[in-house]
């Protein structure tokens, strides 16, 4: 009789178990990704790949869009939860008073390079020559978009004598160069390493891919890639922020304890291409850009305000509160429980 009551209780335990398994897995959440090819977006794109996110209890969609600005879009019209974007845009939107938070970091660097069209490269030397020049971005309004005026006006030239285009991070990128519709363009790789594959001559005038480099244009560490979204939304769900930032926080560590070819081996087919081996070589230039523990630095968020104040009055004059445009507190439990 109690053996049968005890078979029934854990029966009951079981199936409530679960039932409750199947709630947490049934956490929908769309993440609008600006680039899904750009190896910036590496950790998020792997994380599904590595079913980090279902184990987290999330069940995630990810929309691919051709720059960060219109991932962004996305989120604030409400048609996705969560953007996997550059965390200057929370900055930046903290000036207009829009409350965004970044909840979890990959990329310590981000991994911008500014580079000329080889159809082009007699007459443009520095970035000085690129006043009047036509110039590609991911898209108006992206992080591309906003780095560039950063490297131009630091070099002195006038972001408004120089045309912006938008032409994505991929393929579209690089046909728009080879093709030398624009003078310049700022790339991310795989792309950049994928062009010059191609011209071995390329020129490069900025490059954020390593830390020196990073070091050498911002004065400091600058966050690149991050999950964030409405600060209202983690308020409302803070169970699918934690899992989604677990899922990051797990694929950090695994993409460090794994080689090049093993992580490219994850990679969906389309996004890999049919040259293997420069994707190869552009993944492991690109591994040391990975955050290990998925932390903001405050210093970093810090030279990403640095950075903004200098291209946008709006944002110098905001007295933005920094605190409130990131959140450690999903990512420290994180790594408390893989620790």
């Amino acid at each position: 009789m109690i053996g049968r009551l005890v078979r029934r209780l854990t029966s009951a335990c079981a199936a409530l178990l679960l039932m409750t398994g199947l709630a947490v897995a049934q956490s929908k959440v769309t993440i609008a990704i600006g680039g899904a090819a750009c190896l910036c977006y590496l950790p998020t794109v792997l994380a599904k790949e590595l079913g980090e996110f279902e184990k987290a209890g999330v069940n995630v969609e990810m929309v691919d869009f051709k720059g960060g600005s219109q991932a962004l879009t996305a989120v604030l019209g409400g048609s996705a939860d969560v953007v996997s974007g550059y965390f200057d845009h929370c900055v930046n939107l903290a000036a207009k008073g829009q409350n965004l938070q970044a909840f979890v970091v990959y990329d310590r660097y981000p991994g911008l390079t500014l580079v000329v069209s080889p159809k082009h490269t007699d007459k443009i030397k520095s970035v000085k020559d690129l006043a009047n020049m036509k110039v590609g971005v991911s898209a108006p309004g992206s992080s591309t978009d906003y780095f560039l005026k950063y490297i131009l006006k630091k070099n002195g030239v006038d972001p408004a004598s120089v045309g912006v285009i938008g032409i994505g991070l991929g393929a579209t990128a690089v046909a728009a160069m080879e093709q030398g519709t624009i003078e310049a363009a700022v790339m991310l790789d795989p792309a950049v390493t994928l062009l010059q594959g191609k011209n071995k001559d390329l020129r490069i005038l900025s490059d954020t891919r390593t830390q020196k480099d990073t070091l050498e244009v911002f004065g400091g560490e600058y966050p690149g890639g991050a999950l964030y979204t409405r600060a209202e939304w983690i308020e409302k769900n803070p169970k699918v922020a934690q899992g989604m930032a677990t899922a990051i926080v797990n694929t950090l560590k695994w993409i460090h304890s794994h080689t090049p070819e093993e992580i490219m081996a994850k990679m969906p087919e389309a996004i890999v291409g049919a040259d293997k081996a420069l994707y190869l070589a552009a993944l492991k230039n690109t591994i040391p850009m990975y955050s290990q523990t998925g932390k903001m630095d405050p210093k970093g968020a810090q030279a990403v305000l640095a950075v903004f104040s200098q291209s946008s009055e709006a944002v110098a004059k905001a007295n933005i509160d920094l605190s409130k445009t990131y959140t450690n507190k999903f990512v420290d439990q994180a790594n408390a429980k893989t620790n």
